[in-house]
């Protein structure tokens, strides 16, 4: 066997999960591995557009090798109707999977030694498990989600939820003693964007727990500074976060859309510690009301801001800024270099969906938070941001449900008035970066996840 692995890594078809294992994979590929790095078809195409057609990755002798196999589904069909994706993926792409392999073995000489997959793809630990390579479980969530997950069957006994995975009681529970009160909104499978497809997502959530069960190594984008409880809950778990880009990188691989990189010299501009930065992911959709209110609320901090609003020909929420909203102290793009905007020194503080990566992000910055999440885990990360770790604040709803303008400017003075909640940030990101510092605990990690590898 070469001793250079190659290290198949296999995201789940979203945004959020392909980044982090981008990341790694170029983590991987510093220690010495090769990468073969397999989308989905629609996701491959985006990428490769994204980064203006370089085929195979950052560079044409790059070590990342870009690959797609098909979802199963026809050109048309919705991919944002998550049911019908996964269910496609699960009958199509396992046989598929497994061709790949073989054809890299007998066509390319690529003889491929362990999966890396994302915690919704881990159909593909029993493909390899048959044909024999090591499996490597990687979480691009907290380790949180992953310690709630594991927990369904006390959960249940405790009489928190159902065997539906539905909440009981509105009463507030711990995991453990180290871990933060959390209540029913920090149960992610029940915060999905539309209540008919929550029961498909606990039993989800309950089969990939069954099958994550017996893979030797489990990877987290993480720090057991963010959340010391869930990683003394799971000593099987190894964090090696934050996984961060390098801000050198002229192009970030791994990205749906082009960046607009007209906001960085927009930020330069800017005095220090004063521009609002609002981005909220790839997935958050906002009906009329609450986007004229965030637009008019934004307005109304008379405060500079950069805010990422998608009008991409996939984006399934085109809203219109209302008549009266001026903008003239901010700036409006699509899609920004979001690692090099959160480490701009002209950023004050972050509206965020609080998506894990962006939460990552926003920390490993030391930039104070304000709260608007959206579905699935973010309330669970929301609860850590403001709870646990006291970096952030959340919004309140008015009584007609929405998040008024002036709830916005409130909330906007107070993170930015309070100087307790940025030295906490401060003190937060140093802790954070010294985890992938030479001798830090992340890297230790990944040093021993390649050890292991090259056994």
């Amino acid at each position: 066997m070469s001793d250079v692995p190659n290290v198949l890594v296999l995201p789940s078809p979203a945004q959020g999960h392909v980044n982090p294992m981008i990341i790694l994979s170029q983590r991987l590929v510093e220690y010495g591995c090769n990468v073969i790095f397999v989308n989905t078809e629609s996701i491959h195409n985006k990428v490769i557009t994204s980064m203006g057609n370089q085929e195979g990755g950052i560079t044409g002798g790059s070590r990342i090798k870009l690959v797609s196999l098909p979802d199963g589904l026809g050109p048309h069909a919705d991919r944002n109707n998550f049911k019908e994706l996964f269910g496609s993926m699960l009958n199509n792409m396992p046989a598929m999977l497994e061709k790949l392999i073989e054809d890299l073995s007998l066509k390319d000489g690529i003889r491929v030694n362990c999966i890396v997959a994302d915690v919704v793809m881990v159909w593909a630990f029993e493909i390899a498990r048959k044909i024999g390579i090591k499996d490597v479980l990687f979480c691009p969530a907290s380790a949180s989600l992953i310690a709630l997950q594991r927990s369904i069957p006390k959960l249940i006994e405790d009489g928190i939820i159902d065997s539906n995975g539905l909440p009981i009681t509105q009463k507030t529970f711990q995991l453990s003693p180290s871990f933060p009160a959390m209540d029913s909104d920090s149960i992610w499978w029940t915060k999905t964007v539309d209540s008919a497809s929550r029961k498909d997502t606990f039993d989800a959530a309950v089969h990939c727990m069954q099958i994550q069960e017996s893979t030797e190594l489990w990877l987290c984008n993480s720090t057991p500074e963010i959340e010391p409880g869930a990683f003394s809950y799971l000593p099987k778990l190894l964090p090696i976060g934050p996984l961060l880009r390098d801000v050198t990188e002229e192009k970030s691989l791994g990205q749906f859309w082009e960046e607009d990189h007209s906001c960085l010299s927009w930020l330069d501009q800017q005095p220090h510690a004063s521009v609002i930065y609002v981005a909220f992911g790839s997935t958050t959709l906002f009906d009329k009301n609450q986007f004229t209110e965030l637009a008019l609320g934004l307005e109304l901090t008379n405060r500079p801001f950069l805010w990422v609003v998608r009008q991409d020909s996939d984006c399934n929420n085109k809203v219109s800024l209302p008549n009266e909203f001026k903008g003239n102290q901010g700036k409006i793009v699509e899609w920004a270099p979001q690692q090099k905007v959160l480490s701009h020194p002209a950023i004050a503080c972050f509206v965020s969906h609080c998506g894990w990566n962006s939460t990552i992000e926003g920390l490993s910055n030391g930039v104070p938070f304000l709260c608007w999440p959206y579905f699935a885990d973010q309330f669970l990360n929301k609860t850590y941001i403001c709870d646990a770790l006291k970096v952030g604040l959340g919004f309140d709803l008015h009584e007609n449900e929405l998040i008024s303008r002036e709830e916005i400017k409130v909330k906007v003075d107070k993170v930015l008035g309070d100087e307790n909640i940025r030295s906490k940030a401060h003190v937060l990101k140093e802790k954070l970066l010294n985890n992938i510092k030479d001798e830090g605990r992340s890297s230790e990690n990944l040093k021993k996840f390649i050890k292991w590898l090259k056994e």
